[in-house]
């Protein structure tokens, strides 16, 4: 945000650590049009089927964008499910022979190794590659969308340790799902295909030139984090609106359907590819319809419980993470705690269904892929490994799904215990790992139990819903009120089930969870935002800033330049680290400093670069023409002014910004209200907004 011009200014070092205060690394994108004379140009020398062909383009983009992220959700789901199935095979094995023979402990050690190991590979990767593709990334995402530039956050280097990363978490048994990181992954996607080359790779493929601006970018960004939910999940409409709820803070109403057709290719890739390998989609769905009962009218029991869980999380894991910011902010620390996590929670697993005597028969209804017998009888298995002892993202379909009388209460009790803490001390580790799963499951365990109870404690128990259906109530109320997703949430929880029925008691619980949740506690990626002091933009300004106007909140004074700058003074400003400006309000000093346009600092490097200066376009005549073309293939990592070598002679020289200036920059008055003020930079997406007088002169200017 650029408060007189709005500006700006900077610092040479970083603030300590306050969650209460902004960070100095991170910058604004521009997700407004620089409109000048070459932009103009370029506008209308296009045809009507020009434009066709750009709208054309923009839905191919999307095509493979949708193509890509479900091709990767494709190799993320087989590849946790190979591994973790060998993991669990050989666990099984080494449990059943143990078991008979006495030293289990054996087998303890085994998979608290197995688990470190797989983590700790995870870890390193994240910790000493590619820190930014630490957690589930939709923080991250969430705040790109929001006009601000997260460092690394879409390079093709965190993709791929994004990918391998979770890959390992999963397989290392934490409590972690791999839905966040697939949304992260499908907006990396996004962000490189819709370019058209490679800046890691420096390949160039010369396709999509046009769309190579933030504006552009953000757009297809979006639509790839709607492409990454859709593979998750299998629900291309809560995608779209997830998009819109939680990540776009700028929506175009053309943007809908591009978004809608990336997720629908997005899941029928998915699908295709695993129908391939013969393995079942990892959606949520059950067959036919569904009897509540009396679910609906008594479902209101629960919903106050579903909020203050929620809170409680956000609560633990906020106090957790500062923990983390201050004392395990280096790398090898990272990777041993993460080692750490990894080896307590196969301990705590191992000795919840070590200690269970909850025994169930093994009929043809279980759908157990891993069932321990350990000490119950034959045709037995342990009720509480079906929980433990399997990848989050079954344990959940089986609470869903398997039949009443499956679990005990004291089963369920002890798994929500265990696990809400142990997902809330993972969340936050230096690893790739999401926390819709986690969450789900923590929700699934402790709505089923509520399910039993009802109906244990009333003498005609079938006039009550399923346990299942509590399980699936309780999963979206705990998610909801961890992250704080109302409508996305529903379609997301209705399209994965397949069943229209749930949309109204999950609305319901949702909507209490988030009220509920947001009396005590902001949502969790809103609490991760404000730990990382990102300057992130909410939907309204502060509630006591009405009193406030532009000329109290800018910065000044504001460095500015003419419409015939000298070179050398060009160089001076950019060079200057105490004022680390990105964008420069040009002004005509014959008429007493009025602003007539403004210039970006990545603008001035491109001209600098190419010594654009008029003695040199006097003295050459044949001289190229500077194209959009020399900015688009700078974009967007422009080089800093000290790799531009500018002679003594050179600047001496003057530069003409007519040519390249924006001249219609948003301005406001002086006495303009900062909730004015704050709408114009939400809405529309600025990153600079000159604050002037009553005669159009900029504020504070000097030179």
């Amino acid at each position: 945000m650029h408060p007189s011009l709005l500006q700006d200014a900077g610092c040479p070092k970083e603030i300590p650590h306050n969650e209460k205060l902004l960070s100095l690394k991170y910058e604004s994108l521009d997700y407004d049009n620089s409109e000048n004379q070459l932009f103009l140009e370029e506008e209308r020398r296009m045809s009507f089927l020009g434009f066709k062909c750009l709208e054309i383009s923009r839905w191919v983009i999307c095509g493979l964008i949708g193509f890509l992220t479900g091709l990767i959700a494709c190799c993320i789901d087989i590849a946790v499910e190979n591994l973790a199935g060998v993991k669990y095979f050989v666990v099984k094995q080494n449990i059943e022979k143990f078991t008979e023979v006495g030293g289990l402990s054996i087998s303890l050690i085994l998979w608290a190794v197995l688990n470190a190991a797989f983590v700790m590979v995870g870890a390193v990767i994240v910790a000493f590659f590619e820190p930014g593709a630490a957690g589930s990334g939709i923080p991250q995402i969430k705040c790109y969308l929001n006009g601000v530039k997260i460092p690394r956050v879409v390079r093709l280097k965190t993709l791929v340790v994004k990918v391998c990363g979770v890959i390992c978490s999963v397989a290392g048994g934490l409590a972690v799902g791999k839905e966040g990181p697939m949304i992260h992954s499908g907006a990396v996607v996004a962000a490189g295909v819709s370019q058209g080359r490679s800046t890691s790779l420096k390949k160039d493929f010369k396709i999509f030139e046009y769309f190579r601006r933030d504006t552009e970018k953000r757009d297809f960004v979006s639509a790839g984090a709607a492409a990454g939910v859709s593979a998750a999940f299998g629900a291309p409409v809560g995608g779209v609106l997830f998009s819109l709820e939680e990540g776009a803070s700028f929506w175009n109403q053309m943007l809908t359907w591009r978004i809608f057709f990336a997720s629908m290719i997005s899941t029928f890739t998915l699908n295709f590819f695993l129908s391939i390998y013969n393995k079942k989609p990892g959606d949520l769905s059950s067959p036919g319809l569904i009897n509540f009962g009396r679910f609906e009218s008594d479902v209101s029991v629960c919903l106050l419980l579903c909020g203050l869980l929620g809170a409680l999380f956000n609560i633990l894991n906020y106090w957790l993470t500062i923990f983390r910011i201050r004392y395990v902010h280096q790398p090898c620390l990272q990777v041993m705690e993460a080692m750490l996590v990894a080896a307590v929670t196969a301990t705590v697993s191992f000795a919840m269904i070590y200690f269970s005597n909850d025994c169930q028969p093994l009929g043809p209804d279980q759908s157990e892929d891993y069932p321990l017998q350990l000490f119950c009888a034959d045709g037995e298995y342990n009720s509480m490994a079906t929980a433990f002892f399997n990848t989050p993202e079954r344990s959940v379909r089986s609470l869903f799904h398997n039949p009443p009388g499956s679990y005990n209460p004291l089963t369920l009790s002890l798994f929500t215990l265990t696990y809400f803490f142990l997902a809330c001390w993972t969340y936050g580790l230096t690893v790739s790992a999401g926390v819709f799963i986690p969450s789900l499951l923590i929700g699934a365990a402790w709505g089923r139990l509520f399910g039993i109870l009802l109906a244990s404690i009333t003498p005609d128990g079938s006039i009550w819903a399923d346990p299942g259906k509590y399980a699936l109530i309780g999963a979206a109320a705990q998610l909801g009120g961890i992250v704080r997703m109302t409508l996305s949430l529903t379609v997301i929880m209705v399209e994965a089930t397949g069943n229209v029925t749930y949309g109204l008691p999950i609305m319901l619980v949702l909507l209490t969870a988030k009220i509920v949740g947001d009396y005590f506690v902001e949502g969790l990626y809103d609490i991760h935002i404000k730990l990382q002091s990102v300057p992130f933009l909410h939907l309204e300004a502060p509630a006591t800033s009405h009193w406030l106007t532009a000329r109290e909140v800018m910065s000044a004074p504001v460095t500015c330049f003419n419409r015939i700058e000298k070179v050398g003074t060009i160089v001076d400003v950019l060079s200057n680290t105490s004022t680390n400006h990105n964008g420069f309000p040009v002004v005509v000093p014959v008429a007493m400093g009025k602003v007539c346009g403004l210039i970006l600092r990545s603008q001035l490097i491109v001209l600098l670069k190419h010594k654009v200066f008029v003695e040199l376009a006097r003295s050459r005549l044949t001289q190229r023409k500077l194209q959009l073309k020399d900015f688009r293939d700078a974009y967007p990592r422009f080089p800093p002014i000290q790799s531009i070598h500018i002679s003594q002679d050179e600047r001496e020289c003057m530069m003409d910004l007519t040519e390249f200036m924006n001249p219609t920059p948003y301005t406001v008055p002086q006495e303009t209200s900062l909730p004015r003020v704050f709408k114009l930079f939400r809405a529309l997406g600025l990153r600079h907004l000159v604050v002037v007088d009553s005669e159009n002169r900029v504020s504070y200017c000097v030179h």
